[in-house]
């Protein structure tokens, strides 16, 4: 009988294209024709890479997770704060409308308004200062909880 070359040995369809077949049928690969072993194309070192990267990005999906709800506190926190400010500033347009309602004449509601518009003026940029400065406490919370660096 003539000896079976690669080139003239019978195909099996259940093999990938270029794996070559022992006697057995099998693929040199091994019986799952993947070419390759438990512990990966690459050897063991892989193995460990893969937990690796999965446990990193399971802590990282916990810190998103943890910078999420922190985000969504703070976001409360910064709405409740600036309804403080216009429930003040609402105030203190009243007040400032009472006080002219009751004026003598036109040169006092003129003193109150001016009065007020300064006073709303320096009352705002404190405002605006204080919205900044939580802004920037959260940003820096939130950046650092991300980052594992709380």
């Amino acid at each position: 009988m003539a000896e079976q070359t690669q080139e003239n040995a019978p195909r099996d369809p259940s093999t990938k294209a270029g794996a070559s077949t022992g006697g057995d049928g099998q693929s040199a690969a091994g019986p799952s024709g993947a070419g390759q072993s438990d512990t990966g194309m690459f050897g063991a070192g892989t193995a460990g890479a893969t937990a690796g990267m999965t446990d990193g990005m399971r802590a990282a999906t916990e810190r998103m997770r943890a910078a999420g709800g922190q985000m969504a506190d703070q976001g409360g926190e910064l709405g409740l704060k600036m309804l403080d400010q216009a429930e003040a500033n609402t105030r203190e347009a009243f007040r400032v409308m009472r006080e002219a309602a009751k004026a003598k004449d036109v040169s006092e509601v003129m003193r109150l308004q001016s009065d007020y518009l300064r006073e709303q003026g320096n009352r705002s940029m404190a405002q605006a200062r204080e919205i900044g400065e939580l802004i920037a406490s959260f940003g820096r919370s939130t950046i650092g909880q991300m980052t594992g660096r709380s």
